[in-house]
């Protein structure tokens, strides 16, 4: 049976990924890939390659980049920036949940500048127009906002080090990366299962900061020791490269750019087609990744449910702060998928 999985995170892998993955838990070199020790060669390849692959997609290599594969979810990420950047002062826009959490990290730190917010508006659109503080450290961004469905579709120029949250939609969209200095994404939206969290750090903005900065949260000690200061986790790493090899394979980022585009043209299409649909997130900021919407007469719940439920639609509930339903369409969500569930709206508009 096929399942169409809307799952914000965890999130679908592709299919390839999950045979491969399968095959090495069983015998990965005459052990499983969850008993190898990560200082095996086995294990040093994997992560070596993982990390090229990385900046390869980015394009980063040899441009002073650094990638490493850490724990603790992008969430220490909103710890670990702060502490190893943030001397005086950090300049943050505020787009959401994620960014909100990361500027209460920082403040631990130093001074917080939040130079925009839609707070007031429930994080339904992208603020404009604001200032950047040019004596700020460093200035912080979440590139994509799961919850509630926008996007930054211009990253903003800036002449101090630029910070980005790019959990849920790395790899997604063809970009200038070299704009950016530090970039954190947790594995369980485009790359893999949860448990890693990918780093890209440029090293000449480190070492800058004057406080003592723990082993385990400073990143020059993380890329003296390749992200094995500690035991990795191995299989998260594994399954992550194993989806950067799917993604190369597939065109890359270019190739996988031009059929989100066509999955979320389909999706919002619809939502501004249908009268009994709204869509959530300002237009000029809507997100490709993920499609928030609603609909406009709660009557009709049950027997949208039900028919999401019959065509076999998983995990397309809203956010609990935001409700409604959100459609995540990550790298390896098909085009088939989008087309089952806009089929579904459309035949919830012809029987109610």
């Amino acid at each position: 049976m096929k399942i169409h999985n809307f799952s914000a995170g965890p999130c679908i892998l592709p299919q390839d990924v999950f045979q491969q993955a399968s095959k090495a838990v069983l015998d990965f070199n005459g052990l499983s890939i969850l008993e190898i020790s990560h200082r095996s060669k086995d294990f040093v390849a994997v992560m070596e390659k993982a990390q090229s692959l990385a900046l390869e997609h980015l394009g980063l290599i040899n441009k002073g980049y650094k990638a490493l594969f850490l724990g603790g979810g992008a969430s220490m990420q909103f710890l670990m920036t702060a502490y190893n950047l943030l001397e005086k002062k950090a300049a943050y826009l505020n787009t959401g949940t994620w960014s909100d959490k990361a500027i209460k990290e920082a403040k631990a730190f130093g001074e917080v500048v939040e130079v925009g917010s839609s707070k007031e508006a429930n994080y339904n659109y992208i603020p404009k127009d604001y200032q950047i503080p040019t004596d700020a450290d460093y200035f912080h961004i979440t590139s994509n906002n799961t919850i509630f469905g926008t996007q930054l579709k211009e990253i903003p120029q800036v002449n101090i080090p630029l910070v980005c949250d790019m959990s849920s939609d790395i790899f997604s969209r063809q970009l200038d990366f070299t704009q950016f200095d530090l970039i954190y994404a947790g594995a369980q939206k485009n790359m893999g299962p949860a448990g890693a969290t990918l780093v890209v750090v440029k090293e000449d903005i480190l070492g800058k900061v004057s406080r003592h900065i723990p082993s385990m949260l400073n990143y020059q000690t993380q890329i003296s020791k390749d992200s094995m200061f500690n035991t990795p986790p191995v299989f998260p790493i594994y399954v992550s490269m194993l989806t950067l090899e799917w993604l190369k394979s597939n065109g890359g980022i270019d190739a996988i750019e031009n059929i989100n585009n066509k999955k979320a043209s389909l999706i919002y299409s619809e939502i501004d087609r249908n009268d009994l649909f709204k869509g959530f997130a300002a237009v000029e900021d809507r997100s490709n990744m993920n499609a928030t919407f609603s609909l406009n007469n709660d009557s009709h719940k049950e027997l949208f449910d039900n028919l999401c439920k019959e065509a076999n639609i998983s995990g397309l509930n809203g956010h609990r702060s935001v409700g409604g339903y959100r459609a995540s369409m990550y790298n390896a969500l098909p085009l088939e998928s989008v087309e089952v569930l806009v089929n579904v709206m459309k035949e919830l508009e012809n029987r109610a």
